[in-house]
């Protein structure tokens, strides 16, 4: 979905999609439905959002419920992909370069948000910390770093 540029964006053209072989995993859902809603950082005291795991990654939700804090990666579909150079204010004044902002509109639109785990129910998670659109498609859900003990013995070149 293509949104108006502001006096001084700049966009290019973009080549023809590869296929990456991304599966969504699941969907997630929130209060925001419009852009103008959705916040532009999520906060940890956020309000409730719940990502449902499709079939057959459920399973693979086994042991998160260990974790206060995941990182959750989705694709902003409904972003543009072709601003190189943003006016995020939209004042005309001051112009960033896509990779030097968290903005959405990006020629991949991965987003990824840290969000604190409020509950874990079948098939799906209870969290807050997000900054996406309902309906946003999931990619991947990763334990916080910070807490993340390694599951497997260290690897020489680690130790």
């Amino acid at each position: 979905m293509e949104t108006r540029l502001r006096e001084g964006e700049v966009v290019t053209e973009t080549p023809d999609a590869r296929d990456a072989g991304l599966q969504f995993i699941g969907r997630i859902c929130t209060p925001w439905t419009r852009r103008e809603e959705c916040p532009r950082q999520g906060r940890l005291d956020g309000p409730d959002c719940r990502i449902e795991v499709f079939e057959p990654w459920q399973a693979a939700l086994e042991g998160v419920g260990a974790y206060a804090h995941l990182e959750l990666l989705y694709w902003l579909d409904r972003s543009r992909r072709d601003l190189v150079r943003q006016n995020p204010k939209g004042d005309g004044t001051r112009y960033f370069g896509t990779f030097a902002l968290r903005s959405p509109q990006r020629p991949n639109p991965i987003g990824t948000s840290q969000v604190r785990l409020v509950t874990v129910e079948p098939g799906a998670l209870v969290v807050r910390g997000l900054d996406c659109l309902d309906g946003t498609p999931l990619i991947d859900i990763k334990p916080d770093r910070c807490e993340f003990t390694p599951k497997a013995p260290m690897k020489p070149a680690d130790g």
